[in-house]
């Protein structure tokens, strides 16, 4: 039940329509021209790829590490810590929109710079005022929700730079490599998360994702690719109206629009359960830090198998079937997890369960990002991916504050069974917009 980034398959690129003060898109320029060596031999994406591998490293030790900070040190309840979720995500909603059409306006490598520079003094904020004895809950909202606004950013112009570094053919190629290493540092990242608090405080545990972020700052600023400053907007274009360029193109298409929505209901009731599933195992089972990792390293080798497997499920079951496929079975492999959250011999089968699920779900979400890229012009890039980002991550804070109220009022277990029935209507949007996507195809195909 763990919230995602969502994910689309390989589909007939959709026709393009016309935008305002947007210049026709085609394919994007490649930025190797000539001979197209391998991923590994641009130094450009190799410095990329490593500075995205640090990040995910140091972020997954703060997924553990920032809660644990709040029910252990600070003694949260079940809804202070849906709260704290809720700042995690809360810049997604609140400037998701605009951010992309922002960005659309900046050097996107200055973007990714400046992100991970504020995460970095925000994240080192938390061990100073620890050792200073002045730590406390407001802190750790404000905290939370500054590193969620750096990420809305940097989010945008991440995927919206990485067509720079790659020529176009390369993209699927670019994004499993990245998925692929984020799901392996992921795997390991809990599991150390969970050594580390063993040996030192939460706080203390947050200096490692510091400075992984000072580390990806310093591998971007070394990118040589061009990072040209974008064209003047034409007088009179208006932020409102570039929004609004973005938020056509990413539904104006059934087959988007169903895996946005599909991905946005699966964000919205996964984060009601994994928003208390802490709360369930460090508070209620009183199980250690290094147990508490164990299910998210579950997760994350789940999620690797599963981008190894992904490319082979769509090409047996046909990609629309594989993509239906993993977002039902791994909706009921969540489901099937929740009661065997115990402190005894039951917890091994909820978190060999969750990983399963996450095998299942990458079918769904590997390719949407490249998809999103291949059709999408230059000049909205930023803003597709911001809306898409503001439509599917803009759901967990919402999600995160309905788990911390379910659960301070029905109880931590009601809140996971919540998010993981939810997650079985996931499946809907995305069958709808199957259906629809036939439809218009067979009306195309039709004689006039």
């Amino acid at each position: 039940m763990t919230p995602t980034s969502p994910t689309s398959p390989t589909t007939p690129t959709p026709a393009a329509p016309t935008f305002h003060s947007a210049p026709q898109p085609g394919p994007h320029p490649d930025p190797q021209p000539g001979p197209r060596p391998a991923l590994y031999r641009l130094p450009d994406f190799r410095r990329f790829w490593a500075a995205d591998t640090v990040v995910q490293a140091g972020t997954a030790v703060t997924a553990l590490a920032l809660p644990l900070v709040a029910i252990g040190p600070l003694g949260a309840g079940p809804f202070q810590t849906g709260l704290l979720v809720t700042c995690e995500y809360l810049g997604f909603l609140l400037l998701g929109l605009p951010a992309g059409a922002w960005v659309d306006r900046m050097r996107r490598r200055r973007v990714l710079v400046v992100g991970d520079l504020g995460k970095t003094l925000l994240l080192l904020t938390l061990p100073v005022a620890a050792w200073c004895g002045v730590l406390s809950l407001p802190q750790l909202y404000a905290v939370a929700f500054g590193l969620s606004v750096c990420a809305v950013f940097f989010d945008a112009a991440h995927q919206a730079h990485l067509p720079r570094l790659v020529h176009e053919e390369g993209l699927v190629a670019a994004n499993v490599a990245l998925e692929s290493t984020r799901t392996v540092t992921a795997a390991a990242g809990p599991g150390a998360g969970g050594a580390l608090l063993a040996v030192v405080t939460a706080p203390v545990a947050l200096l490692v994702d510091a400075v992984a972020h000072l580390l990806s700052a310093l591998l971007l600023a070394r990118i040589r690719a061009d990072d040209p400053r974008p064209a003047e907007r034409p007088r009179g274009s208006r932020l409102r109206t570039e929004i609004a360029e973005g938020l056509r193109f990413l539904f104006r298409d059934p087959m988007l629009r169903g895996l946005t929505l599909t991905a946005a209901v699966s964000n919205l009731c996964g984060t009601v359960g994994t928003s208390m599933l802490l709360v369930l195992l460090a508070g209620e089972l009183d199980l250690s830090p290094l147990l508490c990792g164990v299910v998210f390293t579950a997760e994350a080798s789940g999620g690797f198998l599963g981008s190894l497997l992904a490319a082979r499920a769509a090409a047996r079951l046909g990609v629309r079937r594989a993509m239906c496929a993993s977002v039902l079975v791994s909706g009921l492999l969540w489901l099937c997890a929740v009661p065997f959250f115990h402190a005894d011999w039951r917890y091994a089968v909820a978190c060999v369960l969750q990983g399963l699920g996450w095998t299942a779900f990458m079918t769904f979400r590997i390719e949407s990002v490249a998809l999103r890229q291949r059709v999408t012009p230059g000049p909205l890039l930023g803003r597709v991916s911001a809306t898409f980002r503001f439509v599917v991550w803009g759901c967990m804070p919402v999600g995160a504050l309905v788990g911390g109220l379910l659960a301070e009022q029905a109880g931590v277990r009601a809140a996971l069974w919540v998010g993981a029935v939810g997650e079985l209507c996931a499946v809907l949007p995305l069958l709808l917009g199957i259906r629809r996507a036939r439809t218009a195809d067979r009306s195309t195909r039709t004689p006039a």
